[in-house]
Parts: structure tokens; sequence; C-alpha cells
């Protein structure tokens, strides 16, 4: 391999078409041989200033940079699978809360349903009890205006029929019978 690429390198340099014309290379009058030294002499600064080494070096740098930037995102994208499954499993923990939350919530609406239903029964006992205390009140009432209008209407009945059976000496008799019961009462 190592001959192989002498000989290319020789047939690159000396197969020219200066060669081939048959003129003199190695005189300064042939162009093809100046630019031949120019760039020769242009290689050897090149490597005597180690622009080579500079060159693998800047090339090492860059790999390393972009070996390091691959270390971080590797890193970056683990803690972003990391990141994702906390916020995954802190999503299932809110589920599960909510749905405890809605199982507690249901419970208390139905407690408070129930609640609710002997408040109202109680409040209906209460009212039909007032209602009832109520009638009954009025009940005594009107049995009681019954009788004062059945004492008024007997007492004007009695009036009127007295009125009309009373003559001047039976009223001075009952007169009389009044004051002394009401003497005896008050002695």
């Amino acid at each position: 391999m190592r001959k192989l690429s002498i000989i290319a390198i020789a047939a690159a340099l000396f197969g020219t078409p200066a060669v081939a014309a048959g003129g003199p290379f190695l005189s300064l009058g042939n162009t093809d041989f100046v630019v031949l030294l120019g760039f020769i002499t242009f290689i050897l600064i090149l490597v005597y200033y180690k622009v080579p080494g500079m060159l693998a070096g800047l090339l090492d740098q860059r790999a390393e940079g972009i070996r390091s930037d691959l270390d971080e995102a590797r890193a970056l994208r683990e803690e972003a699978q990391a990141l994702l499954a906390s916020y995954e499993r802190k999503s299932r923990e809110v589920q599960d809360q909510a749905a405890q939350i809605v199982v507690h919530a249901k419970e208390e609406a139905a407690a408070a349903a129930t609640k609710a239903h002997e408040d109202l029964q109680a409040s209906i006992a209460r009212r039909l009890a007032a209602a009832e205390e109520q009638i009954s009140s009025a009940q005594a009432a009107a049995v009681t205006e019954v009788r004062n209008r059945a004492v008024t209407v007997a007492i004007t009945a009695a009036r009127s029929v007295i009125a009309g059976q009373m003559n001047a000496s039976t009223a001075n008799a009952l007169i009389d019978a009044s004051i002394k019961e009401v003497g005896q009462k008050l002695h």
C-alpha cells in the first residue's frame, strides 16, 4: 500500500504536461516546476508550524464538544423521562384523589339529602301539630262564641218572656227579694 502511494505521488509530481512535452522540467522557466516548488514550500511551512497538528487538535476539540453535547443531551433526556414519569405518577395520584373526592362528595350529598328529608319530615310534623293546635283553638273559640251567643239569645229571649209576663206588683216583689239576697250576701 505504501509503495502504491509513493508511486501515485511521483506520478502526480512528474506526470505533468511539461514532462510529457519533453522540455527541461527542473528549470525556473518552467511554470509547472515553480508551482510545484511553491506548493511543496507551502506544505513544508504548514508542517513546520504544526498546522496539521493544530487542525487535528481543533477537530479533536470539536469531537469532544460534540461528545459532551451528546452526553448532556442524553442526561437531559433521562432527566426529562424521570420528570415525565414523576408527572404521570402525580397525575395518577391526582386522579385517584379526585375519584376519592367524588366518592366522598356523593356520600356527603346522600347524608345531606337524608338529613334534609328528616328535617322536612320534622318540619311537616311541627306544622301539622301547629295546624291541629290552631284548629282546636279555633274550635274552642267557636264553641265559646256559640255558647256566648246562646246565652245572649237565651237572656234576650228570657227578658222578652219575662218582660211580657211581668207586671208592676211582680216586679216590686222581685226587687225586694233581690235586695234581701244582696243584703244577706254582703253581711
